[in-house]
């Protein structure tokens, strides 16, 4: 039976797979980014969370969208990811398998949008969770068109103006950023190996839009990278974020992630610290595409 998004019922399961933590698609996900955590290697220095070679969290960042023909709204142009929840409760192993889950979770209007929430949850081969993802993806509730026939645009981007001041302007400690080149071969990396409007001009034009459109997870992988070289352990094993995926990043552009201390709180025998983290262009606007929080145990 095909759950097309319209008949879709809060609830309804949409997909389950087994996915294996197999080195060769964690040595691509790390010499995608560049992200060589020394616990990849099983370098845990100590940290009881890590002990033993462990996996990047987001490794299948993008098994929310294996199956989108089970859940995608029929209107695909201008279709965008907006919001998106990770939690992190146990490190993925290599040499192991995971089960996921896909479940509709939620779906509400806003403004001339409707969106959709698919919930994934990944465990391990026991049934323990290990990572939760939870995607907002909205989509035109009807057919629109800007007068040059794309529904966004970099003029478009440029005029937008976002109800939030500027992210970073509080006194916390910054931690190290990270910076990367969305360049073409990172895009088809991350969002391949099929053509579509995150990897090909071609198919980006087909739904609404010039230019490649990185697809909006990449921002939260690089989000996830700078925690996980900060926090160790206490991001694999008890990280939180949420952000939201406030402007397009096109391909070819060059981004920066960042993320300042806020504040800390006691939970338990940890103390839970939480950043405001957001990911931007490296231009003169210095242009944010991804805001919100992240958090880590220590």
């Amino acid at each position: 039976m095909n759950l097309r998004g319209e008949a879709l019922r809060v609830g309804d399961v949409i997909h389950r797979e087994q996915r294996p933590v197999a080195r060769e698609v964690i040595d691509f996900y790390a010499d995608t980014f560049g992200d060589h955590h020394r616990a990849y290697s099983g370098e845990g220095d100590g940290d009881p969370a890590l002990a033993g070679p462990v996996a990047p969290p987001l490794l299948y960042h993008s098994e929310v969208y294996s199956h989108v023909d089970r859940w995608y709204l029929k209107n695909l142009v201008g279709n965008l990811h907006t919001r998106q929840e990770w939690f992190l409760f146990a490190p993925l192993r290599p040499g192991t398998n995971i089960q996921t889950r896909s479940t509709l979770v939620d779906r509400y209007r806003k403004r001339d949008r409707d969106i959709l929430v698919n919930e994934v949850d990944y465990s391990d081969e026991s049934g323990r969770l290990l990572v939760r993802g939870r995607t907002h993806q909205s989509f035109l509730a009807e057919r629109a068109e800007a007068e040059d026939g794309f529904v966004v645009d970099r003029d478009s981007q440029k005029r937008k103006k976002g109800s939030a001041g500027r992210p970073g302007q509080g006194d916390g400690a910054e931690i190290e950023p990270f910076e990367i080149c969305v360049d073409p071969e990172t895009c088809w990396r991350f969002s391949g190996p099929g053509r579509n409007y995150h990897n090909d001009v071609e198919q980006a034009r087909k739904f609404g839009f010039p230019e490649i459109v990185v697809q909006g997870l990449l921002s939260t992988c690089l989000l996830s990278q700078i925690m996980g070289n900060t926090f160790g352990g206490g991001w694999f094993a008890g990280g939180r974020m949420d952000v939201r995926l406030v402007n397009v990043l096109w391909g070819g552009e060059t981004v920066r992630a960042r993320g300042k201390l806020v504040s800390e709180q006691t939970e338990g025998s940890y103390t839970r610290r939480t950043l405001e983290v957001w990911v931007e262009k490296v231009d003169e606007a210095q242009t944010v595409v991804t805001v919100g929080t992240a958090s880590a145990l220590v």
